[in-house]
């Protein structure tokens, strides 16, 4: 989450005009994330999220988002419900962007996630990845394997400014990855994003799934990728096996992974590490000065690439 679009009281109570969910009473900006400019809202009905959609989303894929979080609430998923304005539209024009409001979710995201935090995590998105199966709608991963080597390009040398070597570095792991890169796996809609800000616990039980707006059809062991490098590392960017092996295990309770999906775990992993690696890398260096968002280090992902790089099997996940 983020905030790059200011939204005036006024535009806001004009906006809300068209909804029934009571009149404004307070909202803020929420400074961290990247992606879309996000305010947390409260109205004498309760508390909600307001979501500006920013120039690196493309609306013709506001419906299939919103759609998904829809159909997954229905499935008792614990995720943000789309609220509809009076007239039925989830979507409505706000400060020159594209906006939404969903419900809030209670809870808090674990800001040091431990091993207990694995085995619920790993269930939870196995079951979100069941709940999906029958959205008939699909949506191509803009940030998957094709999107990596353009992204890299638009990025030019501005890695070896960050690390001396990293473009070339960057380069030589992902023309590996890509040409290991699995194709006859399992797949389904994923979340493609499922960091520990995305997720909220209660009372030590998962009580909240949120920012879908990453989310495709895409592999489901590649949504397990991106969960091993968001929530298995230390601080110092060991790899702790013991919350991989619980992570792992609290999915396949629920969705067991075949075995070709357990073998294709570390090339999956390094494909991950490479897409937030750029992703970082490449808003290191666009984000604007005045913009109220939390940068994110692109060398975090560089160090876990390089513990991908040396990993031979599915062993060191703890498979």
């Amino acid at each position: 989450m983020a905030v790059y679009t200011e939204v005036t009281d006024d535009a806001l109570a004009a906006f809300l005009e068209g909804y029934d969910i009571g009149r404004m009473v307070a909202f803020r900006g929420i400074a961290e994330g990247v992606e879309n400019s996000n305010y947390s809202l409260r109205t004498t009905e309760g508390d909600f999220i307001l979501t500006l959609y920013e120039r690196r989303v493309d609306p013709a894929d506001l419906p299939w988002f919103l759609g998904l979080m829809e159909h997954l609430a229905a499935k008792s998923l614990p995720c943000p419900l789309p609220v509809r304005a009076c007239d039925g539209a989830n979507l409505n024009p706000l400060a020159g962007r594209i906006a939404a409001i969903t419900t809030f979710l209670p809870g808090v995201w674990p800001r040091r996630p431990t091993v207990a935090h694995c085995g619920p995590l790993g269930a939870a998105m196995a079951r979100m990845h069941l709940a999906g199966e029958d959205y008939a709608p699909t949506r191509a991963n803009a940030l998957g394997p094709q999107g990596w080597p353009p992204l890299l390009a638009r990025c030019g040398d501005s890695g070896d400014a960050v690390r001396p070597g990293l473009t070339g570095e960057v380069r030589t792991a992902l023309d590996a990855t890509l040409a290991a890169w699995p194709g006859a796996l399992p797949r389904g809609h994923i979340h493609a994003d499922l960091f520990p800000d995305n997720v909220f616990f209660l009372d030590h039980a998962i009580s909240g799934l949120i920012d879908f707006y990453f989310a495709a059809t895409d592999l489901y062991a590649y949504d397990i990728a991106v969960c091993l490098n968001a929530w298995c590392f230390e601080p110092d960017f060991s790899f702790n096996i013991t919350k991989s092996r619980a992570l792992l295990r609290g999915y396949q309770a629920v969705r067991p992974l075949s075995a070709a999906e357990t073998e294709a775990l570390p090339v999956l992993c390094r494909g991950a590490a490479i897409r937030f690696l750029l992703t970082r890398l490449y808003d290191w260096i666009n984000t604007p000065d005045d913009a109220l968002v939390t940068r994110k280090d692109p060398l975090d992902y560089y160090w876990r690439l390089r513990f991908h790089l040396q990993a031979g099997s599915a062993a060191d996940y703890g498979v």
